[in-house]
């Protein structure tokens, strides 16, 4: 998962620190999340989800 928040994160243009204040985490947890030593509660994903426009479910599913 944390591969795919990093993917569409580039994608959508934002850096670590401004995903990370937009969704209301520290940096180190979002990078932490992205190096893919952490997972995400479903409350932050779908915030993370809200804020980069796709679904939780693309985020968390690599078959999407």
């Amino acid at each position: 998962m944390g591969r795919r928040v990093r993917a569409f994160r580039k994608l959508k243009g934002y850096t670590q620190q401004q995903l990370a204040d937009s969704v209301g985490i520290s940096l180190a947890v979002l990078g932490a999340v992205e190096r893919g030593n952490r997972r995400l509660e479903d409350k932050i994903l779908n915030k993370i989800a809200d804020v980069l426009g796709v679904s939780a479910e693309e985020l968390a599913n690599p078959s999407i």
